[in-house]
């Protein structure tokens, strides 16, 4: 197949997303009073209402619907203040009543939407957009169609197939306590042109439902899984081509590569001269490809109809504002903040609020910093971004809110840099001394006699003794090789044992170099 970059320049990929979240900070099921939990034993957490045995009635969970009405506010829905519960036909063996109570035309929460910052390497993928192209940068907004509530179903485990598949399989079990679980499920328009931007778009629906508290939104544990939606179109048309559907995607690189494969499939397929079917397909990340799982239900399939056991739902306008009132500070938010009180690019705000430790770190230190917050803002996020980010990505066991690296550590590091005590290459040893020994910045540089020469009477003394000794390679930068400004500055180095300020050596060779040309 042709690369994804390829196929985009000739094809419109046309990418919606069905996100599935469970409430998993909730007590109790969706309809009855069954504890949640992850990981208990099977078939611990079951009653009557979620096994569907006769006469058992089931109640609304009203902390859920508080949680849906969150995501709707803090994703720019619109609140619906009507809506009803549907029974949706369901015939697989792990929801043992044969449906699904969920919600039909009119959801809790309609017609929202999110915007994306699209930047780095993967807003390349929009070679459409000559802003992606010229800066790597690009915003877009992603319409988000309706999001609505419903039970989850439970699990099956096959047992004899392949990775715990049904093909091969020779019996499957299934185990109920997540059946009932609340989940909610957010629809979006089909907006999204890339697999980079589902990507995007799944990380920072994360990060709000994190901020609101409303799950773990572990997609390893299966709280938080995607279907993804693609078909294509020649570019320049207004039509659009027939879909396929990616199920149960549970990883940010499965969505992004699932989408990259299936793009490329659907081009491969139509400039044969073939036609795409409407189907559901299961990416394996293994394989690298996606493989057929059904054909499409279709809406008639599910036989939906109002719910006989539930009353129509009412929300009132003080349930909606008392909601609003509780909405903390969301992810946009945060950058906003970030920017205007630290003068943090964008870029940066955006990586700091992403992960809520990392946040939390550069906040403390800031507060340490206090007035001079805004000057070692830039350079303790650059520490956090960077050096700190690739410590922990090398070691399984780091742990910045525990770890050697406190804030104080970290203001007094980015200082002893910014004054010229230490060069940037010495900041990165200090560092590992600091994560290795736990001990304070200032008290690594006087041990190991790492403070940086920044005087410039004693550096000049050393730059005359390196031109003094170098005559040939000085008659050669004057008569234009200027490279060898580089060699200069390491005899320089050299002569300091590694403790020149660079900075300074530069701006003292320059003048010595060039005041007797």
């Amino acid at each position: 197949m042709r690369p994804l970059e390829d196929v985009l320049r000739e094809w419109e990929a046309v990418i919606g997303l069905e996100v599935h979240c469970a409430l998993t900070t909730l007590a109790t099921k969706m309809f009855c009073g069954c504890k949640l939990e992850f990981g208990a034993p099977p078939n611990t957490h079951t009653c009557p209402v979620c096994l569907g045995l006769p006469g058992a009635l089931p109640v609304p969970n009203q902390a859920a619907i508080e949680s849906i009405v969150l995501a709707g506010l803090a994703t720019n829905c619109d609140i619906m203040k009507r809506s009803m519960f549907y029974r949706k036909g369901y015939l697989y063996p792990d929801m043992a009543k044969g449906f699904q109570i969920t919600q039909g035309p009119v959801a809790f929460c309609m017609n929202g939407h999110l915007d994306l910052a699209m930047e780095g390497p993967g807003a390349g993928e929009r070679v459409d957009l000559p802003q992606a192209r010229e800066r790597g940068a690009y915003a877009t907004r992603i319409g988000v169609a309706r999001i609505h509530l419903e039970e989850d179903a439970g699990k099956m485990i096959h047992v004899g197939g392949g990775e715990g598949r049904i093909a091969g399989a020779t019996h499957s079990l299934v185990d109920f306590n997540r059946a009932g679980t609340p989940l909610i499920e957010l629809v979006t328009r089909p907006d999204l042109r890339t697999p980079e931007e589902a990507r995007r778009f799944m990380q920072k629906l994360r990060q709000i439902f994190l901020a609101l508290g409303i799950s773990s939104c572990s997609m390893e544990e299966g709280s938080l899984r995607a279907d993804g939606n693609v078909s294509l179109r020649r570019r320049g048309s207004d039509g659009f081509g027939v879909k396929t559907e990616l199920k149960n995607i549970n990883s940010f690189k499965h969505l992004h590569d699932g989408l990259a494969y299936e793009i490329c499939r659907q081009a491969e397929v139509l400039e044969a001269g073939g036609a795409i079917r409407q189907e559901t397909r299961h990416w394996d990340p293994h394989a690298k490809r996606t493989v057929v799982m059904r054909v499409k239900e279709t809406a008639d399939d599910y036989r939906m109809f109002p719910d006989p056991d539930l009353a129509p739902y009412d929300l009132t306008d003080e349930f909606i504002e008392r909601l609003r009132a509780k909405l903390p500070e969301l992810p946009d938010q945060k950058v906003e903040r970030l920017q205007a009180a630290f003068g943090l690019a964008a870029y940066d705000a955006r990586q700091l609020a992403e992960d809520a430790a990392t946040l939390a770190f550069f906040e403390d230190g800031m507060a340490i910093a206090g007035g001079d917050a805004r000057a070692v803002a830039k350079p303790l996020a650059n520490l956090l971004l960077n050096d700190v980010a690739a410590a922990a990505a090398g070691d399984g066991s780091f742990d910045l809110a525990a770890g050697p690296l406190t804030p104080d550590r970290a203001v007094e590091l980015v200082t002893l840099m910014a004054e010229g005590a230490v060069s940037s290459r010495q900041g990165k040893e200090v560092l590992a001394a600091v994560l290795a020994e736990g001990k304070d910045p200032r008290a690594i540089v006087e041990e190991r006699g790492m403070k940086q020469v920044s005087d410039a009477a004693a550096i000049e003394v050393v730059v005359d003794a390196v031109l003094a000794a170098n005559p040939d390679q000085v008659a050669k930068y004057r008569a234009g090789k200027t490279g060898l400004i580089g060699y200069f500055v390491g005899q320089c180095m050299k002569a300091t044992n590694g403790q020149g300020n660079p900075q300074v050596i530069n701006q003292i060779l320059a003048e010595k170099l060039g005041a007797t040309e």
